[in-house]
Parts: C-alpha cells; sequence; structure tokens
C-alpha cells in the first residue's frame, strides 16, 4: 500500500473533520403572524424586518 511521504498536519485533520459538522439552519419566529423565517433576513411572507416594511409582496 501506499505510504504518506510526510505527516498530515493537526490544522488540515481539524478541516477535514470540521466538514462534517454542519447543523441544521435555526429558524426564528415571527411573533405577528407565527411564521418561521431565518434570523437576520427579511420574512419572505411578510416583506418585514426588524418592525419596518422593506418589501412588497404581493398577496
Amino acid at each position: 500500500m501506499a505510504q504518506p511521504k510526510r505527516k498530515q498536519s493537526k490544522r488540515r485533520s481539524a478541516n477535514r473533520r470540521a466538514a462534517n459538522a454542519f447543523q441544521a439552519p435555526e429558524f426564528a419566529k415571527d411573533p405577528t403572524d407565527g411564521s418561521l423565517f431565518r434570523p437576520h433576513r427579511v420574512n419572505p411572507k411578510t416583506g418585514m424586518y426588524r418592525g419596518r416594511q422593506v418589501l412588497d409582496v404581493e398577496v
């Protein structure tokens, strides 16, 4: 079998293992209508962000 020429660094090993540490995204609950959306982003259903209207959403 082939042998590695050099020792793999701790940093490279940690980066490889970190790729498996992805988690499902967390969601925030809108206090007005109870819909779920990603935090720090515009609510796609209502177009609201931090209590003000930023997108015109057609109903």
